[in-house]
């Protein structure tokens, strides 16, 4: 068994092999890994431009798209009413004036400390400001005494039903969307669904400007200012003062001094859940990935292997490893294992060279320097110092057992 064992392990030399992975083995490995990063990446990037091509221009006077302003900002211009476009509260509160409208887009961005800036500015201003579809925080924050509430009615177009001027002369106008209702009885509610206002106007307390707080956006839209008395009210209620600004709040506008946010309050809303799920994905990755989730269970094997085959197929795997050392410690061990019942040394000392190579020299009349370097020496620096270690060892093997 010996010498089949070093047979296939001793072929024609070939060049030493590195029992590190090559770059084609890491590839196969991580293959699947990498295409999935790719997947998820450009699944990302495609929505993210799917998303960003959709809000583009919202609400936007400079935009000709069907959600975007600027068929409102050309009849404006027509009637003498010069728009300027701002994105920064600085530039909304200066230019926050008696002879100016200052239309706030989406309010429910701005922070809590800019919402009190804004609203110290609304009060002394004296001129007409008009919030598009402010939440609930955001309008109970500008306009206090004024509260919102979600839309409970499907029906977007509504009559006024009030005495504000601008929307009596309107008419039936697309104010669906979020409702309001006040505590301020000066108020103008128009526009009701369920006794809830798509329009509500509060005069300031001193001075003649007022806030106008309307629920959709609709009727500033493009492909929507031509229906029912969408352009009337759009116009009487941006066109009341010579100037128009209109402030569209960004995720880059600077923050204020007074701004003073934690960290994660920095971080956009939903973060949790996103870390969340990102950890049930990482745990679900490394199940999949694990090799075994248990302690290994012994079975048997399907068929029956020939000795022989596995004596040779771990031969190929040394060779493959250029293993010289571990197939000559292999086939050394065994000879000391057979060779010390045979000269009267327990087995347990058949790796001791003070216990077995004296007897061994005894048994032989050999020299012991050669059995040592037979038995205990260095690895063979080739396959063919391999081959001829085994036949050494056969033959030694061979002396000791003949009688």
């Amino acid at each position: 068994m010996t010498t089949e064992a070093t047979h296939p392990a001793t072929e024609a030399t070939h060049p030493g092999t590195s029992t590190a992975r090559t770059p084609r083995q890491v590839w196969t490995r991580t293959r699947g890994i990498v295409l999935a990063l790719v997947v998820l990446l450009a699944g990302a990037v495609v929505i993210a431009l799917v998303r960003s091509d959709a809000q583009r221009g919202t609400l936007d006077p400079r935009s000709t798209a069907p959600q975007g302003s600027r068929a409102v900002a050309e009849l404006l211009a027509e009637r003498g009413v010069s728009t300027r476009v701002v994105t920064t509260l600085n530039a909304a509160r200066a230019a926050a004036t008696p002879d100016t409208t200052l239309l706030v887009a989406v309010p429910d961005l701005l922070t809590d400390s800019q919402k009190a800036l804004l609203r110290t500015t609304l009060a002394a201003s004296g001129g007409r400001t008009v919030l598009i579809a402010a939440g609930s925080s955001s309008v109970e924050q500008l306009v206090p005494g004024v509260t919102a509430a979600p839309a409970t009615s499907l029906e977007s177009t509504l009559e006024p039903h009030c005495d504000f001027p601008a929307a009596r002369r309107a008419g039936a106008a697309d104010t669906g969307g979020l409702r309001y209702t006040t505590t301020h009885l000066d108020a103008n509610e128009c526009y009701p669904s369920q006794r809830l206002a798509g329009l509500i106007r509060v005069p300031q307390p001193s001075g003649g400007g007022d806030t106008v707080v309307l629920g959709a956006p609709d009727i500033l839209y493009n492909d929507r200012l031509g229906e029912h008395g969408n352009a009337s009210l759009a116009l009487q209620l941006l066109g009341s003062r010579p100037h128009l600004v209109w402030y569209l709040p960004s995720l880059s506008d600077a923050t204020t001094p007074d701004d003073e946010r934690s960290f994660f309050g920095l971080l956009p809303s939903g973060w949790l859940w996103g870390t969340l799920q990102l950890f049930i994905a990482a745990a679900l990755a490394a199940l999949w990935r694990a090799r075994r989730l248990g302690p290994l269970v012994p079975e048997k094997l399907p068929v029956a292997i020939r000795a022989s085959e596995t004596v040779e197929g771990r031969a190929r795997l040394y060779r493959k490893a250029n293993a010289r050392d571990r197939a000559a410690a292999a086939l050394r061990s065994t000879t000391r294992t057979r060779l010390a019942p045979l000269v009267g040394v327990p087995v347990a000392q058949a790796h001791t060279p003070e216990a077995l190579l004296p007897a061994l020299s005894t048994h032989l009349n050999g020299d012991g320097q050669l059995l040592h370097t037979l038995l205990f020496g260095p690895p063979p620096s080739d396959d063919a110092a391999l081959i001829a270690l085994a036949d050494q060892l056969d033959a030694l093997e061979r002396e000791v057992r003949r009688p």
